[in-house]
């Protein structure tokens, strides 16, 4: 296997953020999660937040997890979503460079060790935190509705998620 094939390789792989056992990170001493928003958090460009996500994030919180959102989408999408949330966040990334990662941590003051990434992308999200050496989620997008240059992406990441799931590394959903 390569280098580059294992960096496209999720810690995890969960349905939903909802399906992420929030004990077994404090077991691993998470204090941070940086967070992707479209399809990860909501569905593509959807400007509410349901009481699940408020009630997962004030959960991460009461834990002592601070979260980020890191997102490839534009300011005012991405800043006026955090504001609702009153949570720090990382417009225009670029994932998978790695600025924005060590950006985002220095705003939630975690280490590379205490830190997780959750996203939908194998190529941004899970490319990216894996570059850092950080713990990386992948979660399967909340709706089809996408940014069309993720679209392009979607199909190179079927073809990894088949050899992955070949491999028995991860679950695939068709």
């Amino acid at each position: 296997m390569t280098n580059l094939f294992r960096q496209l390789i999720p810690s995890l792989y969960v349905k939903s953020i909802y399906d992420i056992d929030l004990d077994a990170l404090q077991a691993q001493k998470i204090k941070g999660i940086l967070t992707d928003l479209d399809n990860t958090l909501v569905a593509w460009n959807s400007p509410e937040v349901s009481p699940e996500l408020a009630n997962w994030l004030a959960e991460l919180k009461r834990r002592g997890m601070k979260v980020c959102i890191v997102s490839n989408n534009k300011q005012p999408r991405v800043e006026g979503f955090a504001r609702q949330l009153g949570l720090p966040s990382i417009f225009s990334a670029k994932k998978p460079i790695r600025k924005a990662f060590r950006q985002a941590m220095r705003l939630i003051g975690t280490q590379p060790h205490e830190t997780v990434v959750i996203g939908d992308q194998i190529f941004t999200d899970v490319l990216g935190g894996n570059r850092m050496g950080l713990y990386t989620i992948l979660v399967i997008p909340l709706a089809e509705k996408e940014f069309i240059g993720t679209k392009l992406l979607r199909a190179m990441e079927r073809f990894v998620l088949k050899d992955l799931h070949r491999r028995g590394m991860v679950p695939w959903k068709n």
